[in-house]
């Protein structure tokens, strides 16, 4: 899709941030000791949480406590602590600030970024996927507010960009058919306890749009739906993965849990980056071709051929395809 210019044609104006720029990470942490939510800047660069610890000061807007390492905890836990655990550079509180820190960024789902349309930090994991946008490579907008500029936009799309969209994925699922498998959704309740595997929320099977399955390695990357690939998500949950690759989802624990689940190559799927599907073979892009190019109309068979290679080259699928689908394609 061709990427729209900067004329404002939604009606909603951007929002500069308060420092830096709609791209940049922050993160979130409730004072230890007025229990007040606080917002921290991060910039363009994520921290790792050895670094948070070692260089970070924290200072509380509501109450001027400082959150650092050389810092002791608040006096008024001794309410609740023996007052020499709450000394700085006590293991007890050497050990706490390293969690504390390490909570706040050990992955880019701990960071929250600020919206351009609504001026509100939230969650990375409440913005869309976006590669190369800043640390976080999310979109500028959360996911609310690029809905309501979608609502607007969309209909501007003309049918062209809709129709490769479309395309696109029904190769992909020509690709990857075979693998496919009719899901039994009794059994995947079953597996998952009948709640959402991220929220924890209690789904009911018979409300059907209250619940999806969620393809944990996303279609989009060339993974097939079936049992050891999907997980049971609320609409609210999935509505927030869409194609994210799951270490960009969900937390470690949540990964091997998963693996656990539905027996997934947890190696692949902790992978920080993205990895189209290695099982794709020659025979499954060769089917594909044939299948895509079965049409009734040959006024068609020109712009097909065309459509398929196209998708196929995204995809540096090429090489697998044998001496004579190549031919047919015109790549030799």
């Amino acid at each position: 899709m061709a990427r729209r210019t900067t004329k404002n044609e939604t009606g909603i104006e951007r929002i500069t941030p308060p420092v830096g720029n709609a791209h940049d990470a922050w993160t979130t942490f409730i004072c230890l000791n007025c229990r007040k939510i606080n917002y921290e800047y991060i910039g363009n660069t994520l921290l790792t949480p050895e670094e948070a610890y070692n260089t970070q000061r924290w200072e509380c807007q509501h109450c001027g406590y400082v959150h650092s390492k050389d810092s002791g905890l608040p006096q008024s836990w001794e309410k609740s602590w023996f007052p020499e655990l709450l000394a700085p550079r006590e293991l007890t509180v050497e050990r706490f600030w390293k969690a504390f820190f390490k909570n706040a960024t050990e992955n880019p789902q701990a960071y929250w970024k600020f919206c351009n349309s609504c001026g509100r930090i939230q969650p990375s994991s409440h913005f869309s996927k976006h590669a190369g946008w800043g640390p976080l490579e999310k979109q500028m907008e959360c996911r609310a507010c690029k809905a309501a500029i979608n609502a607007i936009l969309n209909p501007q799309r003309t049918s062209e960009q809709l129709r490769e969209s479309s395309i696109r994925r029904r190769i992909g699922d020509l690709i990857v058919s075979e693998y496919e498998e009719k899901l039994d959704v009794q059994s995947l309740f079953d597996r998952f306890g009948g709640k959402c595997f991220k929220t924890g929320k209690q789904l009911d099977i018979t409300k059907t749009g209250t619940w999806h399955i969620d393809h944990i390695l996303p279609s989009k990357y060339l993974y097939a739906l079936n049992s050891r690939n999907a997980a049971l998500l609320s609409d609210e949950a999935n509505a927030n993965k869409r194609d994210q690759w799951p270490s960009q989802f969900y937390t470690p624990q949540e990964l091997v849990e998963l693996a656990r689940i539905t027996g997934a190559d947890l190696a692949l799927l902790s992978s920080p980056d993205p990895i189209q599907n290695p099982a794709v073979t020659s025979d499954n892009v060769n089917r594909a071709v044939d299948r895509y190019l079965a049409v009734r109309n040959t006024t068609d068979l020109p712009k097909r051929v065309e459509e398929i290679k196209k998708v196929l080259q995204d995809y540096s699928l090429c090489s697998l395809l044998d001496k004579q689908h190549k031919a047919i394609l015109g790549l030799i």
